[in-house]
C-alpha cells in the first residue's frame, strides 16, 4: 500500500470514529454528566471524556488491532505496525461543562512518527475538518485555505492558557506584549478549534505553549495542508508544544513577535 493510500484509509476511518464519538458527546451534552478533576482543581474531567476516549480506542483498534494509540485520558498501547494514533476525546472540557459551544474531538494518525491523517470534529457545530498528507484541507467535505494578506497590525489572533495558576500569570504577561501589536486576541478554549479555525481563515493567527501531542497533532495538519504553517518559538519547535499557526505571509512576523514576548517575560 502507497503512503497516500494509507493516509486516505487512515482518514476515512479517524473521521468515522470522531463523528460517532460526536455523537455519543451529544448524548451526554442533552442528558447530564459527572464532573472530577484531573492536575489542579480548574483541570475538569467528565464522564463524556473518558467515554468518548473508550469509543474511540475500541473503533480504532478493532479496526486495526496492531496500531497504537495515546490518548488524553489515559489509552496507551504501543502497537507493532507503525502507526499511532493520537486521541483527544473532548477538546474543550471547560467550554462542554459550562454549555459553550466549543468542543471538539481531535484525532490524528501518525506513521513512523509523522503525522499523515488528522480529523478535529466540532461537536455543537457539526463541522468536520480533516486532511491527509499531501491530500489537502477539508470541513465537511469542501476545501478550506487559510486567510493571507493579514500584516501584524491586522491580525486576529487566538491564544489559550493553563490550568496551573503560576503559568498563567506567565501567560498573561506575555499576552500583555502581544495584545498592543495585533488587531485583536481571541481565547476560545480549544487548542484544537483553534487551530482549524486558523485553517479555514475564521483566524489569522494562534499561539500557545506547552501543549500536549493530542492538542496539535490532528489540528496542525490542517493547517499545514490548508496552506499555512505551523511552527514554535523560545527555542522549542511545534511537536514540543510550543505553537505558532497562521497564513505562510503572516507567520515569521508572528513567530518574532511571540518569541520576543517569550523572551522578555522568562522567568516571570
Amino acid at each position: 500500500m502507497s503512503a497516500g493510500t494509507l493516509a486516505e484509509e487512515l482518514l476515512l476511518l479517524a473521521v468515522r470514529t470522531a463523528r460517532e464519538a460526536g455523537e455519543l458527546i451529544g448524548q451526554y451534552a442533552t442528558e447530564g454528566f459527572a464532573v472530577g478533576t484531573k492536575s489542579t482543581a480548574t483541570d475538569m474531567v467528565t464522564e463524556a471524556d473518558r467515554a468518548a476516549e473508550r469509543l474511540i480506542a475500541e473503533r480504532l483498534l478493532g479496526a486495526r488491532p496492531e496500531d497504537g494509540i495515546l490518548g488524553e485520558e489515559g489509552a496507551s498501547e504501543p502497537g507493532s505496525s507503525g502507526v499511532r494514533w493520537v486521541v483527544d476525546p473532548l477538546d474543550g472540557t471547560t467550554n462542554f461543562v459550562y454549555g459553550i459551544p466549543a468542543y471538539a474531538v481531535a484525532i490524528a494518525a501518525e506513521v513512523d512518527g509523522e503525522v499523515v491523517a488528522g480529523v478535529v470534529h466540532d461537536v455543537a457545530h457539526g463541522l468536520t475538518y480533516a486532511a491527509a498528507l499531501g491530500g489537502g484541507a477539508t470541513c465537511n467535505g469542501r476545501p478550506i485555505r487559510v486567510r493571507e494578506g493579514a500584516t501584524l497590525a491586522t491580525a486576529l489572533v487566538a491564544t489559550g492558557f493553563a490550568y496551573d495558576a503560576a503559568r498563567r500569570a506567565r501567560q498573561a504577561e506575555l499576552l500583555r506584549l502581544v495584545l498592543p501589536r495585533v488587531r485583536d486576541i481571541r481565547r476560545m478554549g480549544s487548542a484544537a478549534l483553534d487551530l482549524v479555525h486558523v485553517a479555514c481563515g475564521r483566524l489569522d493567527g494562534y499561539f500557545e505553549y506547552r501543549l500536549n501531542p493530542w492538542d496539535i497533532a490532528a489540528g496542525g495538519l490542517i493547517v499545514r495542508e490548508a496552506g499555512g504553517r505551523t511552527g514554535g518559538f523560545g527555542g522549542f519547535g511545534f511537536v514540543d508544544g510550543y505553537v505558532v499557526a497562521a497564513g505562510a505571509g503572516l507567520f515569521g512576523e508572528l513567530c518574532a513577535l511571540v518569541d520576543a514576548a517569550w523572551r522578555a517575560t522568562a522567568g516571570r
